[in-house]
């Protein structure tokens, strides 16, 4: 994987973002929610009951699918594989300013956007991003994983 890939990867990362959105509406009648954070607590019995998974298909659920759900459930899958990869990257990066380039990255935002936003040149930017993509090149193996995966 070279650092070109890695970019577009990570440039490519809010319009997955939005269709994973989309396809989970489709397939699961719902929007992905966020984890509650104890603001409404269950008593009695029905705190001890297990809650559904409805983020997961059962098998007898992907049988049951037509073409059109079977090939957006895959996309999802691959979409949610790749997301995921992406969001970890940042884990990484030990720079805060590299940081902080990554999720203006991933944001869509163009050179000019990150250098206003933090107050450098492009030049500066464009060597600050050569240099965080070698970084993700050299540490992040699970892209290389994760790319050889999907062009196979």
């Amino acid at each position: 994987m070279n650092k070109k890939q890695v970019e577009d990867l990570i440039y490519q990362y809010h319009w997955r973002k939005r269709e994973l959105d989309r396809i989970f509406n489709i397939l699961f009648g719902g929007s992905i929610s966020m984890p509650s954070f104890g603001m409404v607590s269950q008593y009695g019995i029905e705190a001890t009951l297990p809650k559904p998974n409805t983020s997961i298909k059962s098998p007898a659920e992907i049988d049951a699918m037509d073409a059109r759900e079977e090939r957006l459930y895959k996309r999802y899958r691959e979409f949610d594989d790749i997301v995921e990869a992406i969001e970890k990257i940042v884990d990484y990066l030990e720079d805060v300013q590299h940081q902080i380039i990554l999720d203006c990255m991933m944001e869509g935002m163009s050179y000019r956007s990150i250098a206003d936003h933090l107050g450098v040149n492009r030049n500066k930017i464009r060597e600050m991003k050569e240099d965080m993509l070698c970084q993700i090149c050299q540490k992040c193996h699970f892209l290389h994983d994760l790319l050889d995966k999907n062009s196979a």
